[in-house]
């Protein structure tokens, strides 16, 4: 790597290289919006510790290092070798982007149906404008994130879902999004706009992976509004190399009634920070928000999250667990609000969290905030090991000390496993992990 540097810098001359590309030139109607993003970006700089959403996490491997635009090249790459990373899907719609930028050769159309528009963000900038309008850049705001002012300064291409009312898709959404560095650290910023309207059930998984072991940084943003009695079971699993960077947004809207099923899954990358954000925006809303990290070296995810009950009667429960070893840090932050209007409020959080070495650092922080009277609202966190009592138990039953560990370990684990619906998922993961420990009870495979 070059010597590291200042990199605000880089991002600027970049984005004016942007602007006077093809991508940066259409789309008129975006121009101020990229401009204002960019703007707000060089006022604010990068988070510090200094900073309070960001004090257990530094970034300065990011903010000191000037990646480079990623390189839109796909040569050599076949759907084939795309193997796990796609969970051998073959017969669903998937849309597959390498360094931020579509690939029609390794996307699969599918069967969708009547209505169901799933297709890249560049090519619904073109054709869509009258459906991305109102949503796009509308839901998550760069005003106090430098990353997703980043984000929305370069935004050119990611996935665009628009799913009309009274439509019931039986197969799962794949967005895919793979990176590589191609031994020069890039960065790329996928943006994403979901949009599944009133009476709809969908799934859909955001998997993101990288095809070498360079430094990268992949910056996304992904925006979604659930209609009035919508269903959406929506799964991010990251994968990244072990060097890479990853900072990613989910920003959602809830309408009345509407149902969110979101599973957050991080198993790579060297610095993750994951935001999460759900505001209930009508009555009777429910969301489920489950997550598991999986940490080993130095690895370090950081997990926030805020659920926003905006109108009475809606209902949320929250699970987020961490495996840590090593010297390997994890992070979670869990915000739930309760506005003054929003009566009959039920939430529920929890953040567990388990050592697998001595070394290893857990911070959470859960968070209620209410205003209003007639509330049922929970939250709560543990830090802590194996349990010496189980293991004996375990063992007593004649399953060696290494198996015991395996074995608890995974147990920790399996309810976040098996609330996610999409056995090719579960399957991945329950790949990962039992590999990792497979040797000695830790995570060292």
């Amino acid at each position: 790597m070059p010597e590291s540097t200042d990199a605000r810098h880089t991002y600027l001359s970049s984005y004016q290289q942007f602007e006077k590309s093809d991508a940066g030139r259409r789309h008129p109607w975006l121009r101020q919006l990229r401009e204002d993003a960019i703007t707000r970006f060089e006022r604010m700089g990068f988070p510090t510790t200094h900073d309070e959403g960001w004090r257990h996490t530094n970034v300065a491997p990011i903010s000191k290092f000037p990646f480079r635009p990623a390189v839109r090249d796909f040569d050599g790459l076949t759907a084939r070798e795309l193997g796990s990373l796609t969970f051998g899907d073959d017969d669903s719609c998937r849309l597959v982007f390498i360094n931020g930028a579509y690939s029609e050769e390794l996307s699969r159309a599918g069967a969708l149906p009547s209505g169901t528009r799933v297709k890249n963000l560049a090519t619904a900038l073109e054709t869509e404008r009258g459906l991305l309008g109102p949503y796009l850049a509308r839901l998550a705001s760069f005003e106090s994130n430098p990353f997703v002012a980043l984000n929305t300064a370069f935004l050119a291409d990611g996935a665009f879902v628009h799913i009309p009312r009274k439509t019931v898709l039986d197969q799962v959404l794949h967005l895919v999004f793979l990176s590589t560095s191609r031994g020069e650290a890039s960065v790329s910023h996928p943006r994403n706009l979901i949009l599944v309207g009133d009476d709809c059930q969908a799934s859909i998984v955001e998997s993101y992976g990288g095809l070498d072991h360079g430094s990268y940084f992949t910056n996304t943003v992904t925006e979604i509004v659930l209609g009035n009695n919508a269903s959406l079971d929506h799964c991010k699993l990251q994968r990244e190399s072990e060097d890479s960077f990853h900072v990613g947004t989910l920003q959602v809207l809830q309408e009345r009634n509407s149902r969110l099923y979101s599973h957050s899954i991080s198993l790579g990358g060297a610095l993750v920070r994951n935001d999460l954000n759900t505001v209930m925006n009508g009555e009777g809303c429910d969301s489920t928000l489950d997550g598991l990290y999986v940490t080993r070296g130095r690895q370090l995810v950081d997990n926030h999250t805020c659920i926003d009950h905006a109108r009475p009667h809606c209902d949320s429960r929250e699970l987020y667990k961490g495996i840590l070893d090593d010297q390997s840090r994890g992070v979670f932050s869990g915000k739930i609000i309760v506005r003054k209007d929003a009566q009959k409020t039920s939430a529920k959080q929890t953040n567990k969290n388990l050592l697998l070495s001595e070394e290893a650092l857990a911070n959470t922080a859960p968070e209620l905030q209410i205003f209003a009277d007639d509330v049922k609202c929970t939250h709560g966190a543990t830090i802590g090991h194996l349990d010496e009592e189980q293991l004996f138990y375990t063992r007593s039953r004649g399953i060696g000390a290494e198996a015991a560990r395996t074995l608890l370990t995974y147990a920790f684990a399996s309810d976040i496993l098996g609330s996610v619906k999409f056995k090719p998922i579960q399957c991945q993961i329950d790949l990962v992990l039992l590999t990792r420990l497979s040797r000695g009870g830790k995570l060292k495979a």
